[in-house]
Order: structure tokens, then sequence, then C-alpha cells
């Protein structure tokens, strides 16, 4: 976790502080939800999300392509109504 030099001091900060972050947010909107955390499933996406997946202790999926995935699907019912 401590980095040997300043980048990868920094590096570290980066990547705990994040996960740290995603931990955080995750609680707070379970919460205000008052979910049953078996009930939630958080899925990671996007290019760096591999480097927080192993910090976090909230998520339970990883699909990196999400958003493409989405949009696609917007596409698709849009086109059919044409």
């Amino acid at each position: 976790m401590i980095g040997k030099n300043t980048v990868e001091a920094m590096q570290s900060g980066i990547v705990y502080g994040f996960a740290g972050q995603v931990d955080g947010v995750v609680a707070r909107m379970k919460k205000e939800l008052a979910a049953d955390p078996d009930d939630v499933t958080v899925i990671a996406t996007g290019g760096l999300a591999p480097m927080v997946l192993g910090e976090s202790s909230v998520i339970d999926e990883h699909e990196p392509w999400l958003t493409l995935i989405g949009l696609r699907l917007v596409y698709e019912r849009n086109v059919s109504r044409a």
C-alpha cells in the first residue's frame, strides 16, 4: 500500500482513495434506499475499473462495456420505432 517513491505513493493514494469513495457512496445509497445488501448488485465499468476491483469491498461484477451496451440498446429501440 505504501509506495517506495513519490510516484508509487501517489498512485497508491489514488487507487485506495477511489476504492474508499466507491465503498462510501454505495453504503450511503444502500442506507438511503433502505436496501437489503443482498438485493443490490454493484457493477464496476470503465477502463480503470480493474484497478479498484480488488480494493473495493462492495463491487460484485465488472462490465467494461456497460455504457456502450446501454447506448446500443437505446439506439436499437429508437431505430425499431422509425
